[in-house]
């Protein structure tokens, strides 16, 4: 009979492949095992006597496990109640017996703001506005300077900065489809010059601009960094909203208070 280090030994390769998957691969693999550990027994009906869950209360357990699995295989600690939720809100979803379209558009319009998410692991986030306003006191002085939004979203700091600053010139990239077109509807009722882009900001020369500016998450801000010291040129700044680069020490770090406030990372090139 086995014992419990040889059965480690023996899962320990397969964690370790499943660690390598994307998160979300990762995620729905979770799904799927705690899907079988609860329902299995439930329809083979291992369950001891006299013990009979529900559907909803099965759909708990199984959001519980998967959570749990998620955490334990690696998945960031903000998969936690995507996991917990996914399988109760959707036996929900189905108690309240909506047409089939409904979901077929929430799932489009998802899929046309996080597009790319699961490969780039950057969610959606949006600067505080006194983020917003720590920011525009980091522009130069001087008019015409050029400055860029990497991933920049539904262009909030874009709109901002062209109203307080409009003697710049300001550009935007945004990979998710919807998001983008929201910018640049934004862009066009603003005073300032400002012009977006749908793209990869990895295909972008950084050469260009004076300013360089990022909120996007830990995952590609080595890369990023890579990318900055060979594009930017001397006396340019790059701009990180809250997450800091490794072994990249930063010129000055500019706090943003408020119940909403974050910290500003800035490097000069």
């Amino acid at each position: 009979m086995a014992s419990n280090r040889d059965i480690r030994v023996h899962l320990w390769p397969l964690a370790v492949r499943l660690r390598a998957l994307p998160p979300i691969a990762l995620a729905a693999v979770a799904q799927l095992a705690a899907l079988l550990l609860v329902s299995l027994p439930w329809f083979l009906r291992l369950l001891p006597p006299g013990v009979a869950l529900s559907i909803p209360a099965l759909a708990l357990i199984e959001g519980g496990v998967a959570a749990a699995l998620g955490y334990r295989l690696g998945l960031a600690p903000w998969w936690v109640p995507i996991q917990a939720g996914f399988v109760p809100a959707l036996v929900a979803m189905l108690s309240l017996d909506i047409p089939p379209l409904w979901f077929l558009a929430g799932f489009t319009v998802l899929a046309l703001v996080y597009w790319t998410t699961f490969r780039t692991q950057v969610p959606l986030y949006f600067s505080s506005r006194n983020a917003r306003k720590r920011l525009c006191e980091l522009l130069p002085e001087s008019a015409g300077f050029s400055f860029i939004d990497l991933g920049c979203g539904l262009g909030g700091v874009l709109a901002h900065l062209g109203k307080r600053r409009s003697d710049g010139h300001y550009r935007g990239i945004e990979a998710a489809p919807l998001p983008c077109l929201i910018s640049w509807l934004r862009a066009r009722g603003g005073a300032a010059d400002c012009r977006i882009l749908w793209g990869s900001f990895w295909t972008l020369d950084l050469a260009d601009y004076d300013v360089v500016y990022a909120y996007l998450s830990p995952v590609p801000m080595s890369d990023l960094w890579h990318k900055i010291r060979a594009e930017m040129r001397p006396g340019s700044l790059f701009i990180s909203n809250s997450f800091d680069i490794a072994g990249a020490n930063p010129t000055s770090i500019v706090k943003a208070d408020g119940v909403q406030g974050s910290t500003l990372y800035v490097w000069r090139l």
